[in-house]
C-alpha cells in the first residue's frame, strides 16, 4: 500500500494517508485506503483512525484534478473513487475517527464529515469547493454533507467556497472536538479506546441502523433527472472548462455562466 501507512493496536487499527505532500485524493489513495480498511474489517479491529502524517501542513487537497474528465463525461460518478471510499467508510462495522490536523479541501471535507466521529486541530480549517472549480457536486456526495451541517452553514460553505474554522464547525456541531494540535494524538486515541471497550456488536448495530436512518430520504425518478440535467449543464459548460483551467495555471477563473 505505497500510498498509506497502517499500524495496529490492541484492536485499533491507524491508516495513516502519505501521498505527496498535500494528500490528493487520487485512484492510488483511495485504493489503497479502501484495502486497508478491508483487511483491517478482515482483522476485526474495532476503531479505524484515518489521520494525515504527523504535523501535516494538509490534511488532503481534495480530489485530484489531474484525474477529472475534460471530454464531457460526468466528472463525480457512483464509481469516482470517493464514493467508493465513502462507502467503505459507512459500511465499516465499525467507529472510523477521523483525526484532523491541516486544512481540509474539497472532496475532502466529504471524506472527513463520512467518519464517525472528527477530532480537529483547533488550527484546522475546512473549504467545500466545487464552485471555485466549476465541478458539478453529486447527489449523494451533497446529501452527505447535509447529514453533518445544518442547511444555513452548508450552503454558505458551498456557495462561498471559502474555509471554515473547526470552532466554528465544532459550534455546528459537525465535529465532535477541537484540541490543541499538541494534544490531537493522545486525545483521538484515548476516545478510540473508550469506543473500543464497548461490544463491538452493539456498535456494528447501532452504526448500520444510523446509517439506513440518515440515508431515508425518497426522491423520485422526475427530481433525479432534473438534478442530472443541471449537473450535466454544468460539466458541458465554458465554466468547467475554465475551472479546471485556472486550478492548473494557478489562477483565479472568471466564470460567465455558460
Amino acid at each position: 500500500m505505497g500510498t498509506v501507512i497502517t499500524t495496529l493496536e490492541s484492536s485499533i487499527g491507524v491508516i495513516t494517508l502519505n501521498h505527496a505532500t498535500v494528500n490528493p485524493l487520487s485512484t492510488a489513495l483511495i485504493d489503497d485506503t479502501c484495502a486497508a480498511l478491508e483487511q483491517m474489517q478482515a482483522q476485526a479491529v474495532r476503531v479505524v483512525i484515518l489521520r494525515a502524517p504527523p504535523g501535516a501542513a494538509v490534511f488532503s487537497a481534495g480530489h485530484d484534478v489531474r484525474e477529472l474528465p475534460t471530454n464531457g463525461r460526468d466528472p463525480l460518478t457512483y464509481n469516482d473513487p470517493l464514493r467508493r471510499l465513502v462507502r467503505t467508510i459507512e459500511t465499516y462495522p465499525h467507529a472510523v475517527i477521523a483525526m484532523v490536523e491541516g486544512s481540509v479541501w474539497g472532496g475532502a471535507c466529504e471524506l472527513v464529515m463520512s467518519c464517525d466521529l472528527i477530532v480537529a486541530a483547533s488550527d484546522v480549517t475546512f473549504a467545500i469547493t466545487p464552485a471555485k472549480l466549476g465541478v458539478p457536486y453529486d447527489l449523494a456526495g451533497t446529501l452527505n454533507f447535509l447529514k453533518g451541517a445544518n442547511v444555513h452553514l452548508l450552503k454558505e460553505m458551498l456557495f462561498t467556497a471559502q474555509p471554515v474554522a473547526a470552532a466554528r464547525l465544532a459550534a455546528a456541531g459537525v465535529i465532535n472536538h477541537v484540541v490543541p494540535r499538541e494534544d490531537l494524538e493522545v486525545f483521538t486515541i484515548g476516545l478510540a479506546r473508550q469506543i473500543a471497550q464497548t461490544s463491538p456488536l452493539v456498535q456494528r448495530t447501532l452504526k448500520e441502523e444510523l446509517r439506513v436512518l440518515a440515508e431515508a430520504h425518497p426522491l423520485n425518478p422526475e427530481a433525479y433527472e432534473r438534478i442530472q440535467a443541471l449537473r450535466r449543464a454544468v460539466y458541458d459548460s465554458n465554466d468547467y472548462q475554465e475551472g479546471i483551467a485556472a486550478f492548473f495555471e494557478k489562477r483565479s477563473p472568471t466564470f460567465q455562466g455558460t
